[in-house]
């Protein structure tokens, strides 16, 4: 049976005890308002773990004065029906008193991988994630914990931190899930209008189209990037960023280069259509036939 732990101490004591018994815990952080691509992330950690806690808390701190925390998208009811059906062990369901209890001062950051992409127009964006993200591995002492590749950046500075600070955890990625017209599944994907929903589908069409102008031989990603933003921007999309990075280091590229190509190039992106902000992310080399089905890159 699911168990739910409201407070950081009934989660611990389920999750020492699981290790006591040497079992492997993994854990899935979560914001909750759960999609298919949420649930693909439980399923891999019941691959990688004997017990999976996943972890269900709306982190006040990663959004910005300006940003959609009051209205961001809840649905207790329906994510606890969701992660039973899934085969969860534990729900952690923290409220903001239990995570930042008045008086709390002590915050997580990191000095160079923020100050990239979705860093720069949301500062206090991965502060709170790192804070929020090194709780909750500390709560849950898991051995493994999965992050999807959506929100690439942010898998990034978890990998970063976790390192830093020795958290014996493994860090698993998992792939995105898209919807079938290849739109990123997100919870932010219900604020769309029909039209909106519509024209969002250019993101990944523009993302499969990059991949195949560098298999074509594209070396330029200043030139590949303006074509980018084009063609984002022809469909409706107001561009806050697209960029042709490095897989690791997330410097932007001038060229990309051989040696770019076998470090790995990866091209992202953040586009809002009406007040919706998405991002999306595509390694530029590799894997293309599961990435970019035929047919989904836009013609030139």
């Amino acid at each position: 049976m699911m168990e739910v732990a409201r407070s950081s101490g009934e989660a611990q004591r389920r999750c020492l005890a699981w290790r006591a018994e040497g079992l492997r815990v993994g854990l899935v952080p979560t914001m909750g308002y759960l999609h298919e691509g949420h649930l693909a992330l439980v399923r891999l950690a019941r691959e990688r773990a004997d017990r999976v806690v996943v972890s269900i808390f709306v982190n006040p701190t990663q959004f910005g004065p300006d940003e959609d925390l009051a209205h961001y998208p809840r649905d207790e009811a329906g994510d606890l029906a969701k992660l039973e059906r899934t085969g969860v062990d534990l729900v952690f369901f923290p409220s903001r008193d239990e995570l930042y209890p008045p008086g709390h001062e002590t915050t997580v950051s990191l000095a160079r991988l923020p100050n990239h992409l979705c860093g720069l127009s949301r500062p206090v964006h991965f502060g709170g994630v790192a804070t929020v993200v090194t709780k909750l591995l500390a709560i849950c002492l898991p051995q493994v914990a999965v992050f999807g590749e959506k929100d690439y950046q942010q898998l990034l500075v978890i990998r970063k931190l976790t390192r830093d600070l020795f958290f014996p955890t493994e860090i698993v990625s998992a792939p995105t899930v898209r919807e079938p017209d290849g739109l990123a599944m997100s919870s932010r994907n219900a604020y769309l209008s029909a039209d909106e929903r519509r024209r969002a589908r250019v993101l990944f069409e523009t993302l499969c189209w990059a991949r195949a102008e560098v298999a074509r031989g594209e070396r330029d990603s200043r030139r590949l990037g303006a074509l980018m933003r084009q063609r984002i921007e022809s469909r409706g999309g107001v561009v806050d960023y697209v960029a042709i990075v490095d897989h690791e280091t997330l410097d932007e590229l001038e060229r990309i280069d051989p040696g770019a190509l076998e470090r790995g190039a990866h091209a992202a992106l953040a586009v809002r259509f009406g007040a919706t902000r998405l991002i999306d992310n595509l390694l530029l080399t590799s894997q293309a036939d599961r990435d970019c089905p035929a047919g989904r890159a836009v013609t030139r």
